[in-house]
């Protein structure tokens, strides 16, 4: 056999007509966040504050509340104080990121 004679599979075509699952639009979100914000702003089903999310991820303190604020300052969470405590929760713009930009039935 010579060389000339060898065939080689086109790559990809595997895939082109995949649809993409609902796991893809995650993918998006980390690729636009990064996996630990991405994380924190789908954790958010309910107000929740720093050292609460810390412990459910095991991230450390100071990693969450950096992550936190940088989502407040782009305005996908808002901040609140209740008491000693502040909680963070996800605005309707953190809402849409998380859809994907579809809006909820």
């Amino acid at each position: 056999m010579c060389i000339r004679d060898r065939v080689y599979p086109a790559r990809g075509i595997g895939g082109l007509w995949h649809t993409p699952d609902a796991g893809a639009d995650d993918t998006a979100l980390v690729r636009l966040l990064g996996t630990t914000r991405a994380t924190l702003l789908r954790a958010l089903d309910e107000p929740s504050t720093t050292s609460a999310l810390a412990a459910r991820h095991g991230l450390a303190l100071s990693s969450v509340s950096t992550h936190l604020h940088i989502l407040r300052d782009a305005g996908a969470l808002t901040s609140r104080r209740d008491g000693q405590r502040v909680l963070y929760e996800r605005t309707p713009l953190g809402a849409a990121l998380l859809s994907g930009g579809r809006s909820s039935p």
